[in-house]
């Protein structure tokens, strides 16, 4: 393999199988070979299929000096690795003067790569995958043409969720993992902070997921959206500085937060310290351990008036379901109290290769044109085809796949350290995206009103 045309994929996980296919289908044409590295040699494989153009690598995330090898021989580097991750990739391929692609958030660290990344001629995009990635795209489109027509945004919101399709019951939560679940055990920790009707608002985590909304897709129903951490920061990054208005959540199923919440008011979420005799705990035993010493009551009965619920509510219904009131053992010899909720949820949320998959992605631009305020509603549904063939995986792994195309044809002259928020990204990305069936329903809801109170 030549060190121009290889394209380098740092994991195999749940998101990666549509991107994989994708880059040894396209970037085959243009003489790209495609080498897939993972700790599970297998998974790696396993999405190549046996495909001439790819390679799989036995890797540890660990072994730096196997990674740079790989980088070395590479001309774009693909980071589907942790996000804690990226940083030392971005500073090995800063040395070997490679481009790097990833769909996580851009963190400060990376952003103090920018100037060294001009100057080599690099390109570091962040953020291109679902949630960040297409909803950044599918925003700014809209927000670019209605200020190329003059308005004036007033409010923006915008959620995302991924979530099981409808039908998919008896799930009572309707929900399983279709991502990273490290990531929605311990999503939304920390401080959310937001604007509202220019208003500073706040939202500590023990209260976010009392704090919902109900949003509703036309033809789907109603879904409950809450709070992501920060929003404020979204401001300068779409050009909506002084913007009075500004929100970007999460969804999920109705009822789905108050279940949750259980698990995030006993603390259970909390992956900042390891546990004691794990290795003999059961699941019942977890969840005991969150609670007052006493021998005479149950587990569901402290654990109902400890958080003031009812025994034959719809919380401690989902809660018996999904497992936490079982003798099973957790099967875990040590860890945090996040890493054994995940372990313990993974045996009724992992996804059967029946189960189908759907993302859901809704965006409300409020603004004034003219002088006439108007409000405009677009909406992403996209089912997934089975437990491999994801929408997850369709939606993570696309954009990074037509991103990576695009910078080796050449066809992204900026450099340096990017989110795909400007045209030169979001047209192409969004127009192939559409070609393979997804897209956003755009409709107005307000397009008369006259008077800004009206907002």
């Amino acid at each position: 393999m030549t060190a121009d045309k290889n394209i380098l994929v740092l994991g195999a996980g749940k998101s990666s199988g549509i991107l994989i296919k994708y880059l040894l289908e396209h970037l085959s044409e243009m003489g790209y070979k495609t080498i897939v590295a993972d700790l599970d040699l297998k998974a790696a494989q396993d999405k190549i299929k046996n495909n001439p153009n790819g390679k799989a690598v036995e890797l540890s995330a660990n072994d730096f000096n196997k990674i740079t090898e790989l980088i070395d021989i590479s001309e774009v580097i693909i980071s589907m690795l942790p996000a804690t991750m990226h940083l030392k990739i971005a500073e090995i391929c800063l040395d070997k003067k490679k481009h790097l692609v990833t769909a996580s958030y851009k963190s400060p660290e990376m952003d103090k790569l920018d100037a060294a990344c001009k100057e080599k001629g690099l390109i570091f995009l962040n953020e291109c995958g679902l949630d960040p990635g297409i909803d950044h795209m599918s925003a700014m489109q809209v927000i670019d043409k209605i200020k190329s027509e003059g308005g004036e945004f007033k409010g923006f919101e915008t959620f995302t969720g991924g979530l099981l399709a409808n039908g998919q019951n008896p799930n009572p939560w309707n929900y399983k993992f279709t991502w990273n679940p490290k990531n929605v055990i311990t999503g939304g920790q920390g401080v959310v902070h937001f604007i509202q009707e220019g208003r500073f608002k706040y939202i500590p985590y023990h209260r976010l997921f009392n704090r919902t909304e109900i949003i509703k897709i036309p033809g789907y129903g109603e879904f409950e959206g809450y709070a992501n951490r920060d929003s404020l920061k979204y401001r300068a990054i779409y050009g909506l500085e002084n913007i009075p208005t500004i929100y970007r959540g999460t969804l999920r199923r109705p009822g789905f937060c108050k279940s949750w919440n259980v698990f995030v008011q006993l603390g259970a979420t909390d992956d900042t310290y390891e546990m004691q005799d794990v290795e003999n705990m059961t699941h019942r035993d977890f969840i005991n351990s969150f609670l007052a010493y006493n021998p005479y009551d149950s587990v569901e009965l402290k654990l109902a008036h400890y958080l003031r619920l009812e025994l034959d509510g719809v919380e401690m219904r989902n809660l018996k379901w999904v497992g936490v009131f079982k003798d099973t053992p957790v099967g875990l010899k040590s860890g945090t109290p996040a890493k054994i909720l995940q372990h313990i949820l993974e045996k009724k949320w992992t996804l059967n290769p029946e189960d189908k998959d759907m993302i859901v992605m809704w965006h409300k631009f409020d603004y004034i044109t003219e002088g006439v305020k108007r409000q405009m509603q677009s909406s992403l549904v996209i089912e997934g085809k089975d437990a491999e063939n994801t929408a997850m995986a369709f939606t993570v792994g696309m954009p990074v796949g037509i991103a990576t195309k695009l910078i080796l044809q050449g066809k992204i002259k900026e450099k340096g350290v990017q989110l795909p928020i400007k045209p030169h990204w979001y047209n192409p990305i969004l127009k192939e995206l559409q070609q393979q069936g997804l897209h956003m329903q755009e409709w107005m809801v307000v397009p008369h009103l006259q008077n800004e109170d009206d907002f």
